[in-house]
Parts: structure tokens; C-alpha cells; sequence
């Protein structure tokens, strides 16, 4: 009887050594806190699925709007049609594409694939950075919101001047790249539209299918970056005591960082965030609820998942660095020289 070597034995898979050490930490934890935990999770579950519906109920339509018009954009712009109307100079051309926010009802989530369509169409990269940016806030139906909010005043306009003012600084990092398309990553369903739609379709109905096609694609696409980030954000929301966080947002500086902080953790849609920062106003200073306002639309939870299906890993540590920087310092700055601003 030949024994067998023990390389050829057969190794216990994986995921039974992973139960097996689970179990055995599990059993060393005193059962005291494993109940005080379970019973936790337990208590937990209905405002985790509450706040992550709510969080994906708000985005999928705004997801669906940006999916939709990354495919109209694909089916019905010429090549390089954009780039006739926008000025290629770094500093016009983020300028540029921070106010085409204005024309486009898209919020976060909608505005990752249709800024990534209209960069491989031919906008510049700086303007496309800055209308990625911008577009959450420099919107319409967000400025209505934020009216409807905090009245026509100073929060709203700082809010608009602020986004824009980063947005454009941030584009301008960008206008450096020589080749927009290194920024991007590469993705299955990039060659697959490039080469079912090398050949523009003829007739109009085919036209619409086709744009339909790609908006279907893209949103399942960005859709599961959605659902992890929803279910990221229900996470912290649920388990993460946010009563720690605000009782120590009271100083003009380390509020700005709690509410950039907050800002990240709610991953709020940025059509209803204004409404949640009200509830702030008598709590925090007027440079930490601006914070919230201009940062938030740019980056949280969901966004970041999102930005790691569009981009590249350095593009997206500047897009995430570059607007916390400045919105910690426009924050700061505020409190110290106007904290009777409201």
C-alpha cells in the first residue's frame, strides 16, 4: 500500500477554514456581548433597510436621467462635435463645462457615465472634470431646492459660487493630462458600444433603440455601485453613533471637518440634501453647513464607488482630495471672518 504524498493531499477549501475560524472567535467572544451584538444587528435592520431605500429610491431616477443621456449623447452626437463649441484653453474650457451643469437636471449618481460618454466624445478633460463637479449643484431642479430651503440668499449663492470655484480650480489640475482618455478606465462595455456603433444607425427609430440599449447598459453598469454604496452608507447610518460626531462640531474648525465627514457618511442626493442641512442650521456654523452643501454633491460614499467604475485609481484620488481641501478651507474661512453668516 503506496502512501499518498502529503502535497497531493487535498487541502480544505477556503471558505471552511474562514467558517472554521469564525466560529472559533465567535466562541471565545464572552456570550454576553455575541447576544448584546446579535441583538444589535437585529434592532438594527429595519432603519438599515429604511435609510438604504431611501438612499437608492432617490438616486435610481436620477441614475436612469444621466444613463439615458450618455446614451443619446452616444447615438446622436457626431465625434469631436462638442468640442466646436467648447474653448480648448484649460481655464474657459473648466469654465465652461462647470456651468453646462445648468442645462442638465442630473445629480451625482447620473452625472459619472454621462460625464465619462462626453470626455470619449471629445469634451475636454478639463471641462469635463469641472461639469462632474459642478453639475450636482449647478442644477436646476438643486437650485430650487436650495431656494425652497434657505430663501434667495447668501447660503444660495455661496453654495453656486463655491461648487463652481472648485469645480473649475479642480478641472484646471486636469487640463495638465495630454491624453483625457488615460483618466478613463477601460471597460467590456466601452469596446462593445465602440464597435456595435462604429456605424451610426439610419433611421430614427433605430436611432432611439440603439440610445436605449447603451442607457440600459450603463445603468446596470453603475447600477451595483449604487446598490453597494447605498448599502455602505444604510451601514454607517445604522451602526455608526452619529451623536458622537455632533457633539464635537462646535468649534469653527473641527465643525467643518464633522459635517465634510456627515456629508460622506449620508450620501444624501444632492436634490434634497439642502432640506437635511436645514435641520443643522441651529446646531452647526454657517461654514460647516456650506461644507456640507458643496462638498456632499461632490463626493460620498456612492460617488466614490462610482467614480472606481469610470476612472482610473489617481484621477480619483484628485477628484476626491482636491474638492476636500478647498471645501475644508472655504468652510473654515467663513466661520473665522463671518460666523454671523447665515
Amino acid at each position: 500500500m503506496s502512501v499518498e504524498p502529503a502535497s497531493a493531499r487535498r487541502a480544505l477549501p477556503r471558505w471552511l477554514v474562514l467558517l472554521i475560524l469564525a466560529v472559533v472567535l465567535l466562541m471565545a467572544i464572552p456570550s454576553s456581548l455575541t447576544l448584546g451584538l446579535a441583538f444589535r444587528i437585529v434592532d438594527g435592520l429595519p432603519t438599515f433597510a429604511t435609510v438604504f431605500l431611501g438612499i437608492f429610491i432617490e438616486a435610481v431616477p436620477y441614475l436612469f436621467l444621466g444613463t439615458l443621456a450618455s446614451g443619446l449623447v452616444e447615438v446622436f452626437l457626431p465625434p469631436n462635435a462638442i468640442a466646436r463649441f467648447i474653448p480648448r484653453r484649460g481655464g474657459l474650457a473648466a469654465l465652461t463645462g462647470g456651468l453646462l451643469g445648468l442645462f442638465f437636471p442630473v445629480c451625482e449618481c447620473g452625472v459619472i457615465p454621462l460625464t465619462r460618454r462626453l470626455i470619449r466624445k471629445g469634451l475636454p478633460l478639463s471641462a469635463g472634470v469641472a461639469f462632474l463637479l459642478a453639475a450636482p449643484v449647478l442644477n436646476p431642479i438643486v437650485i430650487l431646492s436650495t431656494a425652497a430651503a434657505f430663501g434667495v440668499g447668501k447660503v444660495l449663492w455661496l453654495r453656486l459660487g463655491l461648487s463652481l470655484l472648485i469645480a473649475v480650480v479642480t478641472g484646471l489640475v486636469f487640463s495638465v493630462e495630454a491624453d483625457p482618455q488615460s483618466v478613463l478606465r477601460e471597460t467590456h462595455e466601452t469596446h462593445t458600444h465602440e464597435r456595435d456603433h462604429a456605424h451610426t444607425p439610419a433611421s430614427r427609430a433605430e436611432k432611439w433603440r440603439a440610445a436605449l440599449l447603451i442607457a440600459i447598459d450603463e445603468f446596470f453598469e453603475m447600477g451595483r455601485y449604487l446598490v453597494v454604496g447605498a448599502m455602505l452608507a444604510a451601514l454607517m447610518q445604522t451602526f455608526v453613533p452619529q451623536a458622537a460626531l455632533l457633539s464635537v462640531g462646535q468649534g469653527a474648525l473641527l465643525s467643518v471637518v464633522v459635517m465634510a465627514a456627515l456629508a460622506i457618511l449620508l450620501s444624501i442626493c444632492s436634490t434634497v440634501d439642502a432640506f437635511v442641512a436645514l435641520g443643522f442650521v441651529n446646531t452647526f456654523s454657517a461654514g460647516s453647513i456650506l461644507t456640507f452643501l458643496v462638498f456632499g454633491p461632490m463626493v460620498d460614499i456612492k460617488s466614490m464607488l462610482m467614480y472606481s467604475r469610470a476612472f482610473r485609481a489617481r484621477p480619483i484620488l484628485y477628484l476626491v482630495l482636491i474638492p476636500l481641501l478647498m471645501s475644508l478651507l472655504s468652510g473654515s474661512l467663513i466661520n473665522l471672518y463671518f460666523p454671523g453668516l447665515k
